[in-house]
This record gives structure tokens, sequence and C-alpha cells, in this order.
């Protein structure tokens, strides 16, 4: 099941890969659109995707950390840590 997972976000992530490179090549303004919405498509499936497998997330640290810090803290919604 964990394989299906991964094998799935592989795919997601090839395809945005493939997706922010067409957007470098001379593109119409119409295939651009088009290309542009497929990357967003492929975005959000990646992001709730990742969510459902990996519910588990850490934020950054902002303004960096002490030595021996992993720079990583929990993300938490009203009190809960998610």
């Amino acid at each position: 099941m964990l394989d299906e997972y991964f094998a799935r976000i592989r795919a997601h992530r090839n395809n945005i890969h493939r997706y922010r490179r067409l957007l470098k090549s001379n593109l119409s303004d119409v295939e651009r659109q088009f290309i542009e919405k497929r990357l967003t498509e492929e975005q959000t499936a990646l992001e709730s995707l990742s969510a459902e497998t990996f519910p588990l997330a850490f934020g950054l640290r902002k303004g960096g950390g002490h030595a021996g810090e992993l720079g990583a803290e929990p993300r938490t919604t009203g009190g809960l840590i998610c």
C-alpha cells in the first residue's frame, strides 16, 4: 500500500518537473495557460497525497536556530499538534 503512495507521489513530482521544463520553452499563450493549469493541478494533488501519506508535518523555524537544534518544530492548529 505504501509503495502505491510512493509511486503516485513520484508520478506527480515527475509531471511537475516536466511542466516546469515545458514552461521554460517557447509556447503560445494557449499552451502556456494549459501547462500552468496542469502544473497547479499536479501541485495540489501532490500536496493532498503527501498530507494523506505523511500526516505529521514540521514547519521550518524562522530566524535560524542554535547549534545542535534540528531547525524544525511541530505545526500547531488550535492548540493541537498536527
